[in-house]
């Protein structure tokens, strides 16, 4: 799922990939949150993608994968930022990394805060 920019509610956490949300000031710094995972591709999908990079064209079975990965990373993150008591997630980054030859890690982080609404 493609977000646009901007803030989003993801599972009772608001998320951001700017500094600060708007509506709210930060009051607390709590640190780091983070959430990872590392997919590996299947011999099915490599075969179907095989095809499709032949003819040409987006690969989807890989597109699904990372997706789904990048799904699962933020559900950690999230649940991260939620241990260290957050109410919310600013400057989000995505980062993806080969592990091994068909194995990749996606790594989503951010700064876990504590907001509260500002009065106007």
């Amino acid at each position: 799922m493609i977000h646009p920019a901007g803030p989003h509610i993801i599972e009772l956490m608001i998320v951001s990939n700017t500094e600060s949300v708007p509506g709210h000031k930060i009051t607390q710094v709590l640190g780091v949150a983070r959430g990872s995972t590392v997919r590996g591709r299947n011999v099915g999908r490599d075969i179907m993608a095989g095809i499709r990079n032949l003819v040409g064209g987006e690969i989807g079975e890989y597109t699904k994968l990372q997706a789904q990965a990048r799904e699962q990373a933020m559900q950690r993150l999230t649940a991260d930022a939620q241990r260290l008591g957050a109410d919310a997630v600013v400057c989000l980054r995505f980062n993806t990394s080969m592990i091994m030859d068909g194995a990749a890690e996606i790594l989503v982080y951010g700064t876990a805060v504590k907001i509260s609404p500002v009065a106007g």
